[in-house]
């Protein structure tokens, strides 16, 4: 999957820190959507952590709160060697852009253990990363990237015999078992079949994994979410396509979006989105479309919207399985009691995009 970084981008700064309270019930039960939101420090120790930490807690009176590493480090407190509150998940492993160079140079190349560990790399430990951050085997992504290049070679009018070669399959029937696997047709018929092109994306948020097809983006969702396993297999059935990792000019612009989304200097997005769902989430999502860049709107604000108040509850749970996050803004939905409410991407990530849509003055 190529990297497409969101590229020379300011980190957010830390908007305001949530009541001690709420704070308190989220270090207490290890809730992990609050990391990077704010970090916790225990007096008796002199250890900070994050929220989510899994180290025995320590009685309420004896932690106190920060809102950034920089103030809890210069209140004179040292990291956690547990839950290590000092790295950032979000950053590439530093042998992982070599790696994609080589790939990227050499797609027919099949790339074995011992190749892996010519190159100093550990085997398992590139297993467990592929598997963990895309959702995929280390060698399902090396064969998706080269049936990708022999979808693209054979619609623009290439030979089956050539995309064989080029894709580095030793036989036909071997390459046109792969190539019907991943995209539901055979070679002969690639002229006519599709897929759902995937690029990971940087942003001062997190990592996200996006989707396009030639109708537009129909996947960006945060990479750590719960729920992207069975997102990317909605996705492969609404649209009756395989899901390669590969560039597209859909997802091109979509880069270029976020990249001045996260700037401060794009309020609406106008990449194409192609969103279907059951006519209950679409008429939702359709919604939280119409709500303005920085403003807000209730899950009832949205039921009335809809003709039916009563259909709180099922606002809420079409809101969270909205695909495409941050363009269709489900972010922008929030409780009735003006609280934050629920979102898959963690709510440190909702209070930081409500943040930088209110230019500071929000949550």
């Amino acid at each position: 999957m190529t990297s497409m970084a969101v590229t020379d981008l300011p980190l957010l700064e830390h908007s305001p820190m949530p009541a001690r309270e709420e704070m308190e019930r989220a270090f207490f039960q290890g809730d992990a959507s609050y990391d990077g939101l704010f970090y916790t420090g225990v007096r008796t120790t002199g250890i900070f952590c994050r929220p989510s930490c899994t180290a025995r807690k320590p009685k309420p009176e004896n932690v106190e709160f920060f809102g950034t590493v920089k103030d809890v480090l210069f209140a004179g407190y040292r990291a956690c060697l547990r839950c290590k509150p000092l790295e950032n998940g979000d950053q590439h492993p530093s042998w992982l852009d070599a790696l994609m160079t080589r790939i990227d140079a050499e797609p027919a190349a099949r790339l074995r253990e011992a190749d892996l560990r010519t190159m100093g790399l550990d085997p398992a430990r590139v297993r467990r990363y592929f598997a963990s951050k895309y959702g995929l085997t280390f060698q399902a992504y090396c064969r998706a990237r080269r049936l990708s290049q022999a979808l693209d070679s054979i619609k623009q009018g290439g030979t089956v015999d050539d995309a064989v070669f080029d894709a580095g399959y030793e036989s036909h029937s071997g390459f046109r078992e792969a190539f019907a696997k991943t995209f539901g047709a055979t070679p002969g018929a690639a002229a006519q079949s599709g897929a759902v092109h995937l690029g990971w994306m940087d942003t001062p948020v997190g990592p996200m994994i996006a989707g396009a097809t030639d109708g537009g983006v129909v996947l960006l969702e945060f990479t750590d979410r719960r729920m992207l396993e069975a997102q990317l297999d909605t996705v492969k059935r609404r649209f009756g396509q395989g899901l390669v990792p590969a560039d597209h000019p859909h997802l091109t612009r979509l880069r270029q979006e976020l990249a001045s989304y996260f700037d401060g200097t794009l309020s609406t997005f106008t990449v194409p989105v192609v969103a279907p769902g059951t006519p209950f989430e679409e008429r939702v999502w359709a919604e939280l479309l119409k709500i303005p860049y920085g403003e807000t709107r209730s899950y009832e604000d949205i039921a009335v919207a809809l003709g039916n108040r009563a259909a709180v509850r099922a606002v809420g749970r079409a809101n969270g399985l909205n695909r495409i996050a941050i363009v269709i803004p489900c972010h922008r939905v929030v409780n009735k009691s003006g609280e934050l409410g629920g979102y898959g991407g963690g709510l440190w990530r909702k209070r930081r995009l409500l943040h930088l849509e209110t230019g500071g003055h929000g949550l």
